[in-house]
């Protein structure tokens, strides 16, 4: 049931409502239109259907940039672990608390408000200032070869460069204006289409409530489809099906497992 509430909400239920009502109107006062259904398209569908997909890739690729970031993350640590004739515990619990930290922070940047960027920006390259001084004290200091500390490097900067791809996505939304554009549309279309359905209903000769049935799915379809778009849009909210799920804990856990 939660994810039909996601999907029918309270504009689903108004819009219905006020779709049912210009319709009965146009039934008793026989008021009746045969709209084209290219206009439903054209304004409506098409530009949703857009919307959406620029959304789903959105989330694809900040799906492929969280997995870079723990990937990353966890080639560090091996490298640390392993590259070096003995390691260090303390070294690495260190490195255990660095990487925490980066992808909290990166998590608290992405799920709170935009209005908090900064100072949750600064956060996450305070992290990455500590942690590019771990690998040259911790790696580089104590004996890593150079060609390997130089992979270390380039794992260190893929890293930021997935953050710094998930802080953009966060930061910009799939085009605004269409989006608007079809909203507007989505309200005003289903009751402006009373007319239409009522000469449906007058031609069918349609009772016992089945002169409604189109309206109602006429605004449930075109609300369904603009809530699913706004449920796709921020892939970071932990506010619907489809969201990233963050994991620090369980990843920082597996580390730690396989040391």
């Amino acid at each position: 049931m939660s994810r039909f509430s996601l999907i029918l909400n309270w504009r689903t239920v108004l819009l219905a409502l006020a779709s049912v009502g210009t319709t009965a109107v146009c039934i008793h006062y026989q008021i009746t239109a045969d709209f084209p259904m290219a206009i439903i398209v054209t304004a409506i569908v098409f530009p949703i259907a857009f919307s959406i997909n620029s959304a789903y890739e959105r989330r694809e690729t900040a799906l492929a940039h969280y997995a870079s970031l723990k990937t990353d993350s966890r080639s560090i640590y091996y490298a640390s672990r392993d590259w070096l004739a003995a390691a260090n515990p303390q070294s690495l619990e260190q490195l255990h608390t660095l990487l925490r930290a980066v992808l909290e922070h990166t998590v608290a940047l992405l799920t709170d408000q935009r209005t908090n960027l900064e100072r949750n920006e600064a956060h996450v390259y305070a992290d990455f200032s500590a942690l590019s001084h771990f690998i040259r004290t911790e790696q580089r200091d104590r004996g890593m070869a150079a060609t390997e500390v130089s992979r270390v490097n380039n794992f260190f900067n893929s890293m930021m460069g997935s953050f710094e791809g998930l802080k953009h996505i966060y930061q910009y939304r799939t085009p605004r204006t269409l989006k608007t554009f079809s909203n507007v549309f989505v309200v005003i279309i289903p009751p402006l289409y009373g007319p239409h359905f009522a000469n449906l209903a007058l031609d069918h000769s349609l009772v016992y409530g089945l002169q409604y049935a189109m309206p109602i799915l006429f605004a449930v379809l075109l609300s369904s489809l603009a809530n699913i778009q706004s449920q796709l849009e921020n892939p970071f909210d932990q506010y619907g099906e489809d969201d990233l799920i963050f994991n620090v804990d369980k990843f920082i856990s597996s580390i730690k497992t396989n040391t």
